[in-house]
């Protein structure tokens, strides 16, 4: 990982959950969870990085985390190109600051 991708990896977790942010459910810690871009055999860049709940990212279950049922989620919470643009719009919002 270079360093550009862990710093930017870092101010992602440091957003909190997009989704628990999305619902109205404030701040919630949360990890970077890489999006699938489709592609066989290659892995989201860490600059594709969405920050996830430990809920909405693996332990909340069909339709709550993201490795539960991704179709599910999305229907529910928004695609993860959706989040991931989201995302994007917060960390430009901070650097503004």
């Amino acid at each position: 990982m270079s360093k550009a991708g862990k710093n930017h990896m870092d101010a992602v977790r440091e957003l909190g959950c997009i989704v628990c942010k999305r619902e109205g459910l404030g701040f919630t810690p949360a990890s970077a969870h890489h999006i699938n871009c489709r592609t066989m055999g290659r892995k989201a860049s860490d600059f594709e990085t969405i920050p996830l709940c430990p809920t909405h990212h693996q332990t909340g279950g069909m339709g709550v985390a993201v490795h539960a049922g991704k179709r599910t989620w999305e229907r529910i919470y928004g695609t993860e190109a959706e989040l991931l643009e989201h995302t994007r719009t917060l960390l430009e919002m901070q650097e503004v600051r």
